[in-house]
């Protein structure tokens, strides 16, 4: 079997391709074999027997750590430098020092800056929201600064006084209301972080043809670094993209110049002629927007904590996590590692009644990312196809009307079926 490799900023996919994966704890035993036959499948009937996928199972997790020791082991970072692309079910994070997450671990060790989640509404679930058709949006959250790199102190700590005299006594910090019982937090958001997330985002609503990009932020408070988000994004898609954007501030800067009028025709003109609109919001009013008018926006770039709120917000919009696919991913090296976006569930492992979806598609965006879009596009449509007909796992089932519950194996045997 041959690797994938990046020639000249572009992916170069065999059509024997290995792809390492991580089974998962908890339910992953249970979804990613179903996961695996489904790709397989669509991978045959779309090339037939010239294209072909060889699963390497890699370790991380409990799996991992009763093998070998490790929580995860050096082999693994290895095999996903190694074939470039793989494909992961949840894991859990041990408890008490250590690895603060395996995934972040993952994600900060291959750089792996954009956390990319589609969200979008399969005709016959049914949701909280009258019209989820409306739900059409792709989330590029920022995978290894804000919070991700968070650095805190304890409350009651010697390293929390000593930061609080440095807060005081060297830079003028007034504005502690509880010293005695704080913690602290520090988060940085550089310029070279956004930017890349920022141009990953407007590259992809130039090459998928989407209206706009928002980038949401809560720039009001927190003025230098969410605001910083803001103002940078804004200065490099003014910088980088100055055919193919029309951001906010050069409406704004037409409308003081020329009037509203002239401002309303230029974003007019720049909509009909396919440029992307770049444009902002406060994170609190973002989410009460995508409840109210999801239509307005498409491509969203954010930082990682509103990142992780609006994932999930959107993904219960449409159904809930359950079939909320997710990709961490390096648009410079080539370096992607697609997920289940879910937790562990070890309180329905073993049970046959786990949503395999999300690892499903996620497969289905890893299958894009590879440039297979065919085999994509066959599972999708026979995910659409199952819904449907009210045929799903008991989660998403029991609110149909006619619904139809169906365990982890047979929705995967079905959806094999239809394709």
């Amino acid at each position: 079997m041959s690797k994938i490799t990046k020639e000249g900023g572009c992916l170069i996919v065999p059509e024997q391709v290995t792809i390492p994966y991580i089974e998962g704890d908890g339910v992953g035993a249970e979804i990613t074999p179903v996961c695996q036959h489904i790709v397989n499948i669509a991978v045959k009937k779309a090339y037939g027997s010239n294209r072909h996928i060889e699963w390497k199972e890699v370790l991380a997790g409990e799996k991992a750590f009763k093998q070998t020791g490790s929580w995860l082991p050096d082999e693994t970072m290895d095999a996903f430098r190694t074939y470039m692309i793989g494909i992961k079910g949840p894991l859990t994070t041990p408890i008490g020092g250590g690895i603060r997450s395996l995934n972040v671990a993952l994600r900060q060790t291959l750089d792996l800056y954009v956390c990319l989640r589609p969200v979008r509404w399969f005709q016959g679930i049914v949701t909280p929201i009258k019209e989820p058709e409306k739900v059409d949006m792709y989330i590029f959250r920022e995978n290894t600064e804000d919070i991700y790199a968070g650095i805190e102190w304890q409350q009651g700590t010697p390293e929390a006084n000593k930061f609080y005299r440095f807060l005081t006594e060297e830079m003028g910090v007034t504005k502690v209301r509880f010293p005695e019982t704080s913690s602290f937090g520090v988060k940085p958001v550089s310029i070279e972080g956004t930017e890349r997330l920022v141009r990953a985002a407007i590259e992809f609503a130039i090459t998928n043809r989407l209206p706009s990009v928002t980038l949401v932020h809560k720039g009001n408070i927190m003025k230098f670094t969410e605001g910083g988000f803001k103002l940078w994004g804004y200065a490099l898609a003014e910088r980088e993209f100055p055919g193919q954007t029309f951001t906010w501030p050069q409406y704004e800067k037409i409308k003081k110049e020329k009037g509203e009028d002239a401002a309303a025709q230029a974003l007019l003109d720049a909509e009909s002629s396919g440029k992307v609109v770049i444009k902002d919001v406060i994170a609190d009013a973002f989410l009460q927007n995508t409840l109210l008018i999801p239509e307005e926006y498409s491509v969203i770039a954010t930082l990682n904590l509103n990142g992780d709120y609006i994932s999930d917000q959107l993904a219960a919009m449409v159904g809930g996590i359950g079939i909320a696919p997710g990709a961490n991913i390096n648009y410079d090296s080539g370096y992607a590692i697609f997920e289940a976006t879910h937790g562990t569930a070890p309180n329905i492992a073993g049970k046959n009644i786990v949503n395999p979806c999300s690892l499903i598609l996620s497969s289905v965006m890893m299958l894009e990312f590879m440039g297979w879009n065919e085999a994509a596009m066959l599972i999708t449509a026979a995910l659409e196809h199952a819904f449907s007909e009210g045929k799903a796992t008991h989660d998403l089932a029991r609110f149909m009307p006619n619904g139809q519950s169906l365990g982890t194996k047979e929705f995967g045997e079905y959806i094999v079926k239809i394709l």
